[in-house]
This record gives C-alpha cells, structure tokens and sequence, in this order.
C-alpha cells in the first residue's frame, strides 16, 4: 500500500464529511462501537467511506476499526490496517472544529510494525502522512519536531478528569501554555509539526487512537513510550485498552517530562 492510496481516501473523505457533524442528523447516536465508545452517523459515514476505499484497491487486508472491529478483506491480511474513521466526533456533532481521520498500515500485529500513516484534518484538509525510515510530511512538506527543551505547549488527553489530572498537574504547571483538543490523533500531528512540546494521556489508550500519530511522531524526530517510559513497540494492535501515552519533542523534552510525572523533578 502506498501513502497515495490512503490520500484518495482522505480526498472522499474531505468531500463529503467536513462540517457534516453539525447537521441535526448526524447528532444522534447510533449505538456503541467496537471500540466501546458512542457512534454518530458523521463515524458510520467515514468509515463506510474508508471501508470503501480500502476495499476497492483489491488487496487483502485486515482492518482494526473503532466503529466496526476487526473485518478482513480479500481474505485478511497483514497487513493490518488501524482506522479511527473520526478521531474527536464528539467535536465534530458539537460544532466544535477539531476532529481528523486517522488510518495507519502494519506490517505485522504490535504498534512497532507501523510502516505508514495518515492523518486528515477534516476542518481544513490538511494532510499529514509519514513512512517508516522516509520522514513525516505535512500537505507534502517535510516536518520536523521542537529542538529546545522548553514546555512551550504541553496538551493532555483526560478521559477520567477527576483521576487524570492530578496525575499530570505537575507536568501541566511546567507548561508555558496547555490544551486539550480532544483528538488524540491530532495532538501527535501538531506533536510532529513542531506546534506541541509534550502530549500526555495518563489513561489507558487504544492502539487505534494513537496508531496514526505515533509514526508520525518518530519520523518527526520525537519520542513515544508509556508514562513510565516503557515501549510501546510491543502493544498489540486491537480494540482493547492497552497503555498510557506520552509523546515528546525530543530526548531532553521527554526525560524531564517523565522525571515531573514520577516526582523525581519537583516543580519550582
């Protein structure tokens, strides 16, 4: 598969899914998705649009989706193809303008084989795609993460604010500025553009939130372990919760945020 196949994809999508959230129709929930979240129509409507795509390039494949599960096409793969058909809908059904398609291809069953990846801002179209060893593009260019060790931007992902905060205060009190925007895929983007020093998600995520971002992230130059610093190249690709996730600027960025959330650093 090739970055060009998953752009078509991305075009469909910026063509019939961008403001499409807000319309009356599209707020009602369907019911629960595979991955155990709420299904809005705007979710349906993207994955049926990927599911299309995918399926018209005549390759076998398997497919781990938010909405629908694990389905094989052609007879199933590897490779293994991670969608999260819309990454912050509940945004996109509040008319709040952030929310993305993520799609990444493994090679084989664990995050580490991701060899290629997409994300689409379906606000503004931006395209943000990255190939294993080839680097990370935004709209074509070559992007690059932040090189000082400052926490310019740190944005959290809280999924239980109550437990999550706390957690991540000491971090968060570092931070020149922080943000929550409530797409995990495109907190990693704007990770690997340069724009976010630190992200952190103290909650268990699944390998479909985080599995477009991820590649992007380290052919950025930056770095992606658990919240103690583990690896993450081992998660298995799949529905479940699998890890906490923080994903850092550089080295430097990413020890001093590990040493904060640990208390090894106290805050000053």
């Amino acid at each position: 598969m090739k970055i060009e196949n998953l752009r078509r994809i991305g075009r469909q999508l910026s063509l019939e899914i961008t403001g499409a959230g807000r319309s009356p129709d599209m707020q009602k929930p369907l019911g629960v998705g595979a991955g155990g979240d709420r299904t809005f129509p705007i979710d349906k409507r993207a994955e049926d649009i990927i599911l299309s795509g995918l399926g018209s390039l005549g390759e076998p494949l398997t497919v781990v989706s938010e909405e629908a599960g694990v389905l094989d096409i052609q007879g199933g793969g590897p490779p293994i193809v991670i969608i999260d058909p819309i990454d912050g809908s509940k945004n996109a059904v509040s008319g709040i303008p952030v929310y993305c398609a993520s799609i990444a291809v493994a090679s084989g069953n664990t995050v580490g084989d991701i060899e290629l990846s997409y994300v689409i801002n379906l606000v503004n179209g931006d395209e943000f795609w990255a190939e294993r060893h080839s680097g990370a593009f935004l709209n074509g260019q070559r992007i690059f993460t932040q090189k000082d060790t400052e926490f310019i931007l740190v944005a959290y992902e809280a999924q239980s604010p109550v437990k999550d905060l706390p957690v991540i205060l000491p971090l968060l009190s570092r931070a020149r500025k922080t943000r929550c925007l409530g797409s995990i895929a495109l907190d990693l983007s704007y990770l690997s553009l340069g724009a976010i020093s630190v992200f952190v998600s103290p909650s268990a995520s699944r390998s479909f939130d985080f599995a477009g971002g991820l590649l992007l992230v380290r052919e950025a130059g930056g770095l992606v372990t658990d919240t103690e610093g583990g690896d993450v190249g081992q998660v298995m690709l799949g529905l479940k919760r699998s890890c906490p996730l923080l994903a850092s600027a550089n080295e430097g960025l990413h020890r001093k945020a590990l040493d904060l959330l640990s208390g090894r650093e106290k805050r000053v």
